[in-house]
């Protein structure tokens, strides 16, 4: 399985972008067909849609979610009498990749009872939205921010996998995060020793340039950035402690000298560790 752990190490460095947002509704005997350019996510207020990807169909009924990944055509149609759904297009990205989402096999039809208690959350901050209330577009973004993350973790889980995306592509999907595991394993476990970027390059036996090519183009930031980020969420961890010395945890991080570990905090949280708590 990828790793799913990015997303707390970075979650600095994601972002959300809600594109447009709708609630609209369809007699019996609609259907359309279409290809999105960016993520696309319904929630079925009432009704029943048929959504047919390549050769197979999927059901929605009312109170489930359905997430569209960019480009995946598909041709959806009512069942019954009509529909009613809320549909979000959004951007979701990890540093400069814009479609880290794509590296999981996400996009399906999420029954209700794995996010119930975060739809609510989202709808009733999108109710806010829709009415205007103060603070209520950063309320809805972190209700559609919520809801996603629920869904991450119940793939993570196990308690759910995606059916719009065949067999043979979700291998291709998650491949460079696959492939990159021995390096995050090799940071993890040597998090106290200076690291360079060759040695990293030869865990999966690419060239230094083409490694760091390859480490940003699937995870969305330098292999520079990613050590950095995690040296600093460790840091922070340890001043919270309150059980080691500045010196102590410069060593335990892989900085040669407190200095050169107080200058790296302070670029980070833009105050010096003794000041940071």
């Amino acid at each position: 399985m990828p790793n799913l752990t990015i997303f707390n190490e970075l979650s600095e460095h994601v972002s959300l972008r809600i594109n447009s947002c709708r609630v609209i509704a369809h007699p019996g005997g609609y259907a359309e067909s279409k290809q999105h350019k960016d993520y696309d996510l319904w929630y079925l207020y009432e009704g029943q849609i048929a959504i047919r990807i390549q050769d197979q169909v999927h059901i929605a009924s009312a109170g489930d979610l359905v997430l569209f990944s960019p480009k995946v055509a598909y041709t959806a149609a009512t069942l019954g009498a009509g529909c009613k759904f809320i549909y979000i297009h959004f951007d979701f990205g990890l540093g400069n990749h814009l479609r880290i989402l794509d590296n999981y096999p996400l996009s399906g039809v999420i029954p209700n009872p794995l996010v119930r208690e975060e739809i609510g959350l989202f709808l009733e901050a999108y109710d806010q939205y829709e009415d205007g209330a103060r603070m209520s577009g950063i309320r809805f973004k972190g209700g559609l921010m919520i809801l996603i993350a629920k869904i991450v973790e119940c793939y993570g889980q196990g308690d759910y996998r995606g059916g719009f995306t065949p067999n043979e592509s979700e291998t291709k999907q998650t491949g460079n995060l696959q492939t990159l595991q021995p390096v995050f394993d090799f940071i993890h476990d040597r998090l106290h020793q200076p690291l360079r970027i060759g040695e990293l390059a030869a865990l999966v036996g690419m060239s230094e340039k083409y490694f760091i090519y390859y480490f940003k183009k699937s995870l969305g930031v330098t292999p520079g950035v990613y050590i950095y980020q995690l040296k600093m969420n460790r840091a922070r961890e340890l001043l919270y402690s309150g059980q080691h010395t500045i010196q102590q945890i410069a060593g335990m991080l892989g900085y040669p000298d407190p200095y050169s570990f107080s200058k790296a905090f302070k670029k980070y949280y833009k105050v010096p560790p003794s000041q940071f708590v």
